[in-house]
Formats: structure tokens, C-alpha cells, sequence
């Protein structure tokens, strides 16, 4: 009896060795396929992508609305493109009772597009999912009621929100690029159609993992904007629609969700773009103007969103989520050429990183987000000296994560927005980490678009809402 006892036992033993040996050198996955974000194409209509599609067709308009504010936000980052409020009134310092007050409220569909504001008028992309048509929503600043509306039909599937960009605005013209790439530009009092463009049409443009994340740009009455596909960046007169000028794309990059970003290098200017599959600088300026001066493709993946961000000596830093990290790059002007040299290429963990937001500068300090594959720094704010982005001044501590919200600088303050609608002022120091009052504002969910303020008012939204809140005095 005891043999067999032991013999019973040696063969269990014996296969649960064996059974421990095949897990261990079993691959469980070998069955499946590796997925890239937006492999899949998720999101885009496959049915719809040759239908012809009237972009601009309908208009309604509801109301008007005259105003005595002059504050602009116009863009994405606003004037300078550098996400400060040059013009703020004197905001709050303390909040109490209903401060800040929130002025309106506008129901949205899914989306994380930022607004822009001109004069007491706040202009917004938004997709209306009862009616398939992406919209240009005119909005007045201070009573949130909605003025007009210049919209199309275009077939969408939901994909984490629809629309993403921020119209860019000036004294005449608005300027939209809608989630397929359908460009509109308007009149800014009126809302009448200017001129329109498909860019998948035209340039053959590769709609993005997430649909379109490039904000548009106005530069002296031009449009510029980064299609990609058979031009990697345009120029359209905003008067009549015609093309300025085109440069060619031989080396096959793609549109990001990045956003072109001017640049002044030696006393030339030219525009930066971080494409899928490397980043370019091309002429802003003179005779040469749309000519490709310096491309680098040593910075090339398939999910970027923050813009670069350029520096006077040369520098230009890039960032992108998904384990992207960074990458800072030197342009050396070279016998009427241009270097480029890479200085530094790190991961998230290991210096400034940022996966939505675009980081910006203040007082010659970098102040940006962390990605949530930042390590123990993840979601938290942190400050890095320019001359070194892998060298943390300060961050915000375990205590202060914020998601991956949006963040600015207005009245010598920065305001940054947790992905649940908590609204925090931060006194933006070169040696410590310093909050000056929070208050959660809304039930937000996903609050990622970027923020715009004028005349003291903000503007900022979740998945689904736009809110305005007063911060002036």
C-alpha cells in the first residue's frame, strides 16, 4: 500500500512538472496579431470615404448679438501661439462662494475640440450625432447663446469623441479643418462660405488614428495647413480659396494630430510640423516661400499630438504618448542649408514628456504634464530647465495628478483642468511647486480640449459640455 502511495504520488509530481515546464514556455499569445493604435481604422466609415460631401452647405442662423469685449483667443495657443493670455484683465485671487462663476452651459457631442474667441464671440467645432453633420457653432462670450451655425453632413463612427480642433480666427475670416479633413472658411461676422476644401480628396490625405487633431492656422490672410499625402503643406489665399503655393511630400509623411507652429531661426521664419514619420521646417517667407528647408525623420511614430516647441537658439523639443518620450533636436543654419542634429532622445520617465498637451514656457522655464507612462511621475506637473529637459526642477507630487488636461498662462497664473473638471491656479515658480486655490467646477469626463480665456472669461469643456466661467475681478 505504501509503494503504490508512492508511486501515485511520483506521477502526480512527475505532471505537475510537466504542466509547469509547458506554461512556462507556452507563448499564450501566439495566436494573435499585433494591434497598433488605430490599426483598425476604427472610426472612419469605410462605405463613406468616396462619397461627396457638400461641406458648408447648411447654415441657420439663430440670433445675433453685439458686444463691447475685445479680448481675442484666436487660435490654438492663442496669439503667440505660446498659450499665455498677453491682454488678461486681473483675475481672481481667491475663490469663494460660486467663484468662479459658471456663466453657461452648452450640451456638445463627444468631442475634445477647443474653442476660440474674437470679440465677444466664441467659435467651436462640433458633431452632431442626430443629424451626421459637423458644425461651426457661433456661441456670444458672455450669454452663451448660440448665434449661428454652418454645418454639412459626413458619416462618422464614434471614436472617443469626433471632433478635435480649434478653429483659428481673425478679423474677417473663420478658419475650420473638420474630423475628415474637410476644410471651411467663413465669415467671421456672418458665417457666409468663403471657400472649402477636401484635403483626402485633393491631396490624397490619410484621415488620422482619431480623425483630425491639426488646428489651423491664419497667417497674413493665408491659410496654412500640413495635408500631408501628396503636398505636405499648403498655403490657400483666404479671400478666394486659391492656392498660394504647395510642397511637395517625396518622403511620404502623414498627418499627425499635431498643429503647425511658426518659427523665427536666424531672423528667417519658417513653419515646423511633427508629422507622422518625421518633422519638417518649410519657408514662411520671401521668394522662397513653401520651399522644404530641413526635414528629419529620426523622430517618426504613429501617434503625435503635442506641437513642437522651438526655442530661439535652435532647439526644438518633441513629445508623443503611447512610450513615444521626447526627442530634442538642434537646426544649424549651414551655407544657406540646415542641419539637424539630435542632442537627446529619452522615455517618458526620464524627463519632460507629454502625451495630449503641448508644453509651454514661462520665465525661461518648461512646465508641462507628464504621460501616464511617466513612472512615479505620471500625470503630475513638472518644471524643467530648457538647457536640460531631463533634469526635473520640481514637480507636483503624488498628491497633484491631473489627468491629461490642458493648461495656460493668463494674468502671471497658470490654470490647468483635471480630466474631471477640477480647475486649479498655480503660482508658476522656478523653485517649488506652489497651488494657489482649486475647486472642482463640473462632473467632467475626459476634460482634454484646450482651454481659451478673453475679457477675463474662460471657456473649456468635457466629452459632452462647454462651460464659461467668469475669473475677473
Amino acid at each position: 500500500m505504501g509503494k503504490l502511495y508512492k508511486y501515485g504520488l511520483w506521477i502526480v509530481t512527475g505532471l505537475i512538472l510537466v504542466l509547469f515546464v509547458w506554461w512556462q514556455i507556452k507563448d499564450p499569445t501566439r495566436q494573435f496579431s499585433v494591434s497598433n493604435p488605430g490599426d483598425d481604422h476604427r472610426g472612419i466609415d469605410s462605405s463613406s470615404v468616396n462619397e461627396v460631401i457638400n461641406i458648408g452647405e447648411k447654415f441657420q442662423l439663430y440670433g445675433t448679438s453685439a458686444s463691447v469685449y475685445k479680448g481675442v483667443w484666436s487660435r490654438f495657443r492663442g496669439i503667440d501661439f505660446d498659450n499665455i493670455a498677453k491682454s488678461s484683465p486681473p483675475l481672481l485671487l481667491k475663490w469663494s462662494g460660486d467663484q468662479p462663476k459658471i456663466m453657461w452651459s452648452a450640451d456638445l457631442g463627444e468631442g475634445h475640440a477647443g474653442a476660440a474667441i474674437y470679440e465677444g464671440k466664441v467659435f467651436l467645432m462640433d458633431y452632431d450625432e442626430v443629424n451626421r453633420e459637423d458644425a461651426l457653432r457661433c456661441f456670444s462670450l458672455v450669454e452663451g447663446k448660440e448665434l449661428w451655425r454652418r454645418s454639412y453632413v459626413v458619416s462618422l463612427k464614434r471614436n472617443h469623441g469626433m471632433s478635435r480642433t480649434v478653429p483659428a480666427v481673425n478679423a474677417d475670416f473663420v478658419l475650420t479643418i473638420g474630423p475628415r479633413c474637410q476644410v471651411m472658411c467663413v465669415k467671421r461676422e456672418t458665417g457666409d462660405l468663403v471657400w472649402t476644401m477636401d484635403m483626402v480628396r485633393q491631396y490624397q490625405t490619410e484621415v488620422p488614428l482619431w480623425f483630425t487633431g491639426q488646428c489651423p492656422m491664419i497667417d497674413n490672410n493665408k491659410a496654412i495647413l500640413a495635408p500631408g499625402g501628396s503636398s505636405v503643406m499648403i498655403a490657400v489665399d483666404c479671400h478666394t480659396g486659391k492656392i498660394l503655393w504647395e510642397t511637395p511630400n517625396p518622403g511620404g509623411l502623414k498627418m499627425s494630430h499635431s498643429s503647425i507652429m511658426p518659427w523665427t531661426l536666424n531672423g528667417k521664419k519658417m513653419y515646423v510640423y511633427s508629422a507622422v514619420g518625421g518633422v519638417v521646417g518649410i519657408s514662411a517667407e520671401g521668394e522662397d516661400e513653401g520651399k522644404l528647408l530641413w526635414v528629419s525623420k529620426k523622430w517618426n511614430h504613429s501617434v503625435v499630438a503635442p506641437a513642437p516647441v522651438c526655442f530661439p537658439d535652435g532647439k526644438i523639443l518633441l513629445t508623443a504618448g503611447y512610450g513615444a518620450g521626447s526627442m530634442v533636436l538642434k537646426v544649424v543654419p549651414a551655407n544657406g542649408t540646415y542641419r539637424v542634429d539630435v542632442l537627446k532622445e529619452y522615455l517618458p520617465k526620464d524627463g519632460m514628456a507629454s502625451e495630449q498637451q503641448t508644453p509651454l514656457v514661462w520665465n525661461g522655464l518648461l512646465y508641462g504634464i507628464q504621460p501616464k507612462d511617466a513612472g512615479p511621475l505620471r500625470n503630475q506637473l513638472i518644471c524643467v530647465n530648457p538647457e536640460d529637459v531631463t533634469k526635473i526642477v520640481w514637480a507636483s507630487g503624488k498628491e497633484n495628478r491631473f489627468g491629461l488636461g490642458p493648461y495656460m498662462i493668463a494674468d502671471n497664473k497658470m490654470y490647468v483642468l483635471s480630466d474631471d473638471g477640477t480647475l486649479t491656479m498655480i503660482q508658476p515658480d522656478g523653485k517649488k511647486y506652489i497651488q494657489m486655490v482649486q475647486k472642482k467646477l463640473f462632473n467632467g469626463q475626459d476634460a482634454w480640449a484646450p482651454l481659451a480665456i478673453a475679457d477675463g472669461f474662460m471657456v473649456m469643456r468635457d466629452s459632452k459640455t462647454m462651460y464659461c466661467i467668469n475669473l475677473s475681478k
